[in-house]
């Protein structure tokens, strides 16, 4: 299984997964143009499918679009695809439009995907666990808060991808509104650089070898620290006796891999 960042950050999330049967994507939250043309550019398959966190712009502002030249099936929660329904300017293509249940996994080929429930301000959020070719991938962005269910679910990954939003320092000291920053604080809002760190100590284990860091602030935080932050936390953990899982942050202006899992 294998993994090509397309976009990652506050201004656009785009995912793609690719196992030897199939491909898909999670999040279409950039152009249509700028999805096609990364996909060609890497030389990867056409996705299959869509899978869908919420219904923010920037998980799935490119989303109408690619659908006309793409219709493939979406999924996400009814609440989701409700929202999701309610932001397109013209036809809505209802008949692609996939309810899944939190907790069940569904099979596309040789890759089964997992939705859970997750902290959000959004209709109905949810984080995603994939798994193919006998590897396991958990996409955890737009959280909140730490739960017992994030931990839970993401046990034995061999990759995270793991929201690393903002520092709160540099929030706090920003330009931003009072209430905006209480926002992203919030249990709704966003993980900080250390909650990420705190996350990923948590879902550690001796077969991780992947440590992505995405949906950066553009305002709010910088790579280097976010970076620092999680290389001196999983350092100071691992205690297995094999080597330190690669960490890498999700570029925000080019794609990212592709990276084997």
């Amino acid at each position: 299984m294998k993994l090509y960042c397309i976009a990652s950050g506050s201004s656009g999330n785009c995912l793609y997964f690719e196992t030897g049967e199939t491909a898909v994507l999670v999040d279409a939250g950039v152009s249509s143009k700028r999805i096609c043309n990364s996909l060609k550019e890497a030389g990867l398959k056409d996705p299959e499918a869509v899978f869908i966190t919420h219904e923010h712009s920037d998980h799935i502002a490119g989303l109408e679009v690619f659908l006309k030249s793409h219709p493939i099936p979406v999924l996400s929660t009814a609440g989701t695809l409700s929202a999701v329904a309610g932001s397109f300017r013209g036809h809505v293509p209802t008949e692609l439009f996939y309810k899944i249940v939190p907790g069940r996994t569904y099979n596309f080929k040789d890759l089964k995907v997992t939705a859970y429930p997750m902290l959000h301000d959004a209709a109905d959020p949810v984080f995603y666990c994939l798994e193919g070719e006998g590897h396991k991938a958990t996409v955890m962005t737009d959280i909140g808060m730490l739960t017992k269910e994030l931990f839970e679910a993401g046990e034995g990954s061999d990759l995270l991808y793991l929201e690393s939003n903002h520092d709160p320092n540099i929030l706090m000291a920003g330009s931003y509104p009072y209430s905006l920053k209480q926002r992203i604080l919030g249990k709704y809002g966003h993980l900080s650089n250390d909650s990420a760190a705190e996350l990923a100590v948590k879902l550690m284990h001796p077969g991780l070898k992947n440590i992505i860091l995405g949906h950066l602030s553009k305002e709010n935080n910088y790579a280097e620290l976010a970076f620092e932050t999680m290389r001196s936390a999983i350092s100071q953990a691992w205690n297995f006796g094999t080597a330190l899982p690669h960490i890498e942050v999700a570029n925000r202006d080019i794609p990212t891999g592709p990276i084997e899992i």
